[in-house]
């Protein structure tokens, strides 16, 4: 059989080395052939040279390269796209999803199961904040919107080829890829590990990046902004009958502080509401544009014969005709 591993990286120069004898170790201890599709999510660092000597020198690693950086839930659906193993694992480069977990995944994957997903025990390298966020996050989702998604499980998981082929049917632009897999319900089993702190350098995903990314999972799977918006104004109306009711009956009238406070609280409710409401409409807007999810920068170093998956835009570099000026390069683009 054929294992495909998809690993998405941007500006992880430094962990490649590190990740590629890991992954050597264990792959060639593994009895199954194997391909590592890294997806360069528009890295600004070395990352995408040392690819390229990489991919030179072995031709079981290709490449997607995106124009820019499009997003780690991108990333992994373009490694998904091109894919051509019988399974696949998705995986990080900075080593905090360790290869030695490999030959367990595909040992319960020959078991029948559909996807086999690591665990986080513990989080080695992580603050206070970073874990109490993803404890929160967690039960959020667990508790509100979809209880089928495990709890400290990441992007870490081992696919298989149906597997695969329904993930790719879903293309939607805000995607959160681990409440796909929870709503598809495949055949899934866990496997507990300790997770490790980064091999090198520093994450990728800032406070700001991970608080956009519990917006897009509660919001792609729920109304639950809705419903608690329309929450709050049914409270705040609530709030403010009683507060009329308790002003009829003072021997003094209420100044203007009170009126004032009312006028705040009723007004930032409102402004809530239609926030809320608005970015709601705004990615429905955002859908009927179906704009490709991403866009690879030249598609001869994914493999000698590429197709255009649905919503993607593949760039295939290629020289043409001599002019008078030297030699030109056109772009080939393919687009559904």
């Amino acid at each position: 059989m054929l294992l495909s591993i998809v690993i998405p990286v941007y500006n992880e120069a430094a962990c490649i080395p590190m990740l590629i004898a890991r992954l050597r170790a264990v792959l060639g201890s593994m009895d199954c052939e194997h391909e590592l599709v890294f997806v360069n999510d528009g890295s600004t660092d070395e990352t995408g040279r040392m690819l390229s000597v990489l991919a030179a020198a072995d031709r079981r690693i290709r490449i997607v390269g995106f124009t820019r950086n499009f997003g780690h839930q991108a990333a992994i659906t373009a490694g998904l796209d091109f894919a051509s193993g019988d399974a696949a694992v998705i995986m990080d480069a900075d080593l905090q999803d360790p290869p030695e977990l490999l030959p367990e995944m595909l040992r319960l994957y020959s078991q029948g199961y559909d996807v086999v997903s690591a665990q986080r025990q513990s989080r080695s390298g992580d603050g206070l904040w970073k874990k109490s966020t993803a404890a929160a996050f967690y039960w959020v989702m667990r508790r509100f919107i979809d209880e089928r998604l495990q709890a400290e499980v990441g992007d870490f998981r081992l696919f298989s080829r149906a597997a695969v082929v329904a993930l790719r049917r879903f293309r939607e632009q805000h995607r959160f890829m681990r409440g796909i897999v929870a709503w598809l319900g495949l055949r899934e089993i866990i496997i507990p590990f300790q997770r490790e702190a980064r091999a090198d350098g520093v994450t990728k995903y800032s406070t700001a990046k991970m608080f956009q990314l519990a917006w897009t999972a509660i919001s792609s799977f729920s109304a639950l902004p809705l419903r608690l918006s329309a929450g709050l104004g049914f409270g705040v109306i609530l709030f403010g009958i009683g507060y009329f009711c308790w002003s009829m009956f003072q021997k003094t009238v209420p100044g203007w502080t009170s009126l004032v406070c009312l006028q705040i609280i009723f007004s930032g409710a409102i402004l809530m509401a239609v926030g809320i409401l608005g970015n709601y409409v705004g990615r429905i807007y955002e859908e009927t544009k179906r704009r490709p999810l991403y866009v690879v920068s030249d598609g001869s170093l994914v493999a000698s014969e590429w197709r255009e998956p649905e919503r993607s835009v593949v760039l295939e570099a290629r020289p043409i005709t001599e002019t008078a000026g030297g030699s030109r390069l056109a772009a080939r683009v393919g687009r559904r």
